[in-house]
């Protein structure tokens, strides 16, 4: 039995507690008394902040319960209560404060140094700078001063206009005010920035943390052989079987397709390649078109536009990336219904479902009907597949309208590299290009006879047609009277059984084959010695696909170069691109033996461009790479990988590479395209920025007598007389094709592979 001495002397735990109680309230009460010794009494300001502070925290519970959903003010992120915010910001830095005291404080106690009691609450001396905001400040209604640089608008060359812009039309739409956009010149720079881009981020801010990249949400890729895959995505919308031909094509192309991703890769890494979401609207095939590319697809109607959708459709998917292909308006509008603000005019990119858009004019006319305000977000991600190309002075639609050459198809305000072309015939543009198809192997070419041949380029019968209609066909039957005196003529025309009686042009003694089947032509290609153009279609495949079989091209050179000043099929067209011939690029990029480019109406030239023709026995064929599976695969993987319009900062171009480029004085009205070629180089207009000013002009030796920004497509140059310096001022503008007389034009040329002209030797 426990004594009751016993029992007094060894304490329970409820009588431990109660004595670790008493003994913190003393300690607790002496370090009150030190605390008020070595302090005193309390300042003014500090009172008030105490205040300021316990009125924060009843503020915050009465918005947090009453304004869930506002959303206001330069500081707020979006859907974020800016008052909320500012008095959040008051209370976490008073909670920063008090947890470094009471980190001093326990410092302190655990070395026992009671000679420095007296400081342990003073208040944490933090770095600020002066002109630093403090969270109480804004409170107090205190704003931050932004203000742009000189810097900074030479670098944002948009930010300024932007600006502008927005002092005006910022409650033109309730998306600004939901950003944060209150009518401070503040909310102006940071929306600017944050969201759109335009403007920079340290206007109005001090220390600009990079964002670090979550590696892990990152998708790569790598080649893809899947046709089954593709031709799920390729299901047509309606009864109208748009994507038939399309479809015939990519199917029948597979496995070379294939072959050439695999040949491919052994020469360059293709591996580790980022995944984009890719939009492909193909607008020429909807029935709002009313071009009935759809309709006539398999009789006989143009065909070019869609073997260049085709094998963009195809090189795509081969690289791996996520598509989505829509030829209707009405799939279109579906897509970009689920994102909210696809019509908003806020241009956060952030929450777009696609990083690129290819389409076409037509396609980006419905793509502007339907987002109207919200379009400028989307404006960097398009790429437009454009035939023909759209010039610098036709794209800008103020400088177009002002000089009265604005057109339907012009004006779009697109950077020029946008436009995607067939054929690289303006370097101002991307050159997309399309894949020659070869149907015949090696085999099956044993067994066929090169026959005394000349076979016609055209589909259609107007093609022969020696009226008045169109002047361009005037003339057409004396020539081909001259080709029958060294050849048999044949042709592959359109019949339609249903318009027998209409009359035709084709001249009797041509042997017509009808509308053939791809493979059916191609053994016809290898039959005839001679491929003989007309003068249309322009650029078209079909001439490259002839000389692919070995045969001849006869070439038709124009006396009078063909343009939209005197050819009706040019007027409308964005470009004053004159033509020397049928086909330009097998003039100039291939030529003899397998090309010869002749005057149709000189008969004599013709003959002996033909006696010289006959005399090879052995008709070799030629490809060029740039228009092989391969080529094209190499070439748009380059594109996607190194074309970014989405960025808005002034910087000089990083691709292609600096290493590729050379810097060409031009002679006296002598285009930049020209001057670049005379060199044995293309014109890179990526460039031009890096030698837009007077130090880069006295660099190429030139001493400015005068400066002067001018918006025009002759410019940076100067005058030679006078030794007047004109840059330019419009970035859009920049144009390798402009020409002045007394006027020398500076220009960047880069080089490029020799049958891949898309591409610089550095580029890959």
């Amino acid at each position: 039995m426990v004594s009751p001495w016993r029992w007094r002397i060894i304490p329970n735990s409820r009588q431990l507690l109660v004595l670790a109680c008493l003994l913190f309230l003393f300690w607790c009460m002496t370090l009150y008394r030190v605390s008020n010794f070595s302090l005193g009494k309390q300042k003014e300001s500090e009172v008030l902040k105490n205040e300021i502070i316990s009125l924060s925290e009843k503020y915050v519970r009465a918005l947090s319960r009453e304004n869930t959903d506002i959303v206001d003010g330069p500081y707020a992120g979006r859907f974020t209560a800016y008052d909320l915010k500012k008095t959040m910001a008051v209370l976490l830095e008073s909670m920063l404060e008090r947890l470094s005291r009471l980190e001093n404080q326990v410092h302190h106690v655990m070395n026992v140094s009671n000679s420095s009691l007296a400081n342990l609450t003073r208040p944490l001396l933090t770095e600020q700078s002066e002109d630093s905001i403090h969270a109480e400040d804004l409170i107090l209604g205190k704003t931050e001063a932004c203000m742009l640089t000189e810097q900074d608008k030479q670098v944002y060359t948009k930010c300024e206009g932007k600006l502008e812009w927005m002092r005006q039309m910022w409650q033109s739409d309730a998306c600004y005010a939901s950003y944060g956009v209150d009518g401070s010149e503040c909310s102006f720079l940071m929306y600017l920035s944050e969201v759109e881009g335009w403007c920079p981020k340290r206007t109005w801010k001090k220390n600009v943390k990079v964002p670090i990249e979550d590696k892990s949400k990152v998708q790569y890729i790598d080649t893809n052989d899947d046709i089954e895959g593709l031709m799920k995505i390729l299901v047509d919308p309606n009864e109208r079987q748009g994507y038939a031909w399309i479809r015939m094509r990519i199917r029948k192309m597979w496995p070379k397709w294939v072959l050439a991703a695999g040949n491919l890769k052994e020469k360059q890494k293709l591996e580790k390649r980022r995944r984009k979401k890719i939009l492909v609207h193909l607008g020429l095939l909807s029935k709002q078109s009313g071009w009935g590319f759809a309709e006539n697809q398999f009789k006989g109607g143009p065909l070019g536009e869609l073997v260049q959708w085709s094998d963009l459709i195809c090189t795509l998917y081969v690289l791996g990336h996520q598509l989505t292909i829509t030829s209707e308006t009405y799939q279109l509008e579906k897509i970009l219904s689920q994102l909210p603000a696809a019509n908003s005019p806020c241009q956060s990119r952030t929450d777009l479902p696609v990083h690129i858009i290819y389409t076409d004019i037509v396609g980006l006319r419905q793509f502007k009907r339907y987002v109207k305000g919200g379009y400028g977000k989307f404006s960097c991600l398009l790429r437009i597949v454009d035939s023909f190309g759209t010039e610098p002075a036709y794209n800008l639609r103020m400088y177009a309208k002002a000089h009265k050459i604005l057109t339907s198809w012009g004006g779009q305000d697109l950077l020029p590299q946008q436009f995607f072309t067939m054929f690289p015939h303006s370097p101002d543009n991307s050159f997309m290009g399309f894949v020659v198809e070869q149907h015949l192997n090696d085999s099956d070419v044993k067994g066929i006879k090169r026959e005394n041949w000349a076979l016609v380029y055209g589909k259609n019968d107007y093609m022969y047609e020696n009226a008045t209609r169109v002047s361009l066909y005037r003339g057409k039957d004396k020539y081909l009277n001259t080709i029958k005196k060294r050849l048999e003529v044949h042709g592959t025309v359109y019949v339609d059984e249903k318009a027998k009686t209409k009359r035709s042009y084709m001249p009797s003694f041509v042997t017509n084959h009808g509308l053939q089947k791809p493979e059916d032509f191609h053994i016809l290609l290898r039959k005839s010695k001679i491929f003989v153009g007309l003068g249309f279609p322009y650029e078209g495949p079909a001439p490259l696909e002839a000389i692919a079989n070995g045969a001849v091209y006869l070439n038709p050179k124009f006396s009078t170069p063909h343009s939209s000043k005197n050819i009706q099929f040019f007027k409308g067209k964005p470009t004053a691109r004159e033509l020397t011939s049928q086909h330009p690029y097998a003039e100039l990029f291939i030529g003899e033996p397998y090309v010869y480019t002749v005057n149709m109406h000189n008969d004599t030239q013709v003959l002996k461009v033909l006696d010289k023709i006959l005399q090879n026995k052995e008709f070799t064929s030629h490809m060029p790479y740039e228009f092989t599976e391969e080529g094209m695969l190499q070439r748009m993987n380059a594109y996607i990988e190194h074309q970014n319009w989405c960025q808005f900062q002034k910087q000089e171009a990083k691709w292609p590479p600096h290493s590729a480029i050379s810097f060409v004085m031009g002679a006296d009205g002598q285009s930049c395209k020209d001057a670049c070629w005379q060199q044995g180089l293309i014109c890179e207009p990526s460039h031009f920025l890096q030698i837009n000013s007077a130090r880069s002009m006295k660099q190429a030796k030139v001493d400015c007598s005068r400066e002067d920004y001018v918006a025009d497509i002759f410019y940076p140059g100067y005058d030679p007389h006078s030794n007047e310096c004109v840059f330019q001022k419009e970035e859009l503008l920049f144009s390798c094709v402009g020409q002045k007389t007394n006027f020398r034009r500076f220009c960047p040329c880069r080089n490029y592979i020799k049958g891949q002209t898309a591409l610089c030797q550095e580029c890959l």
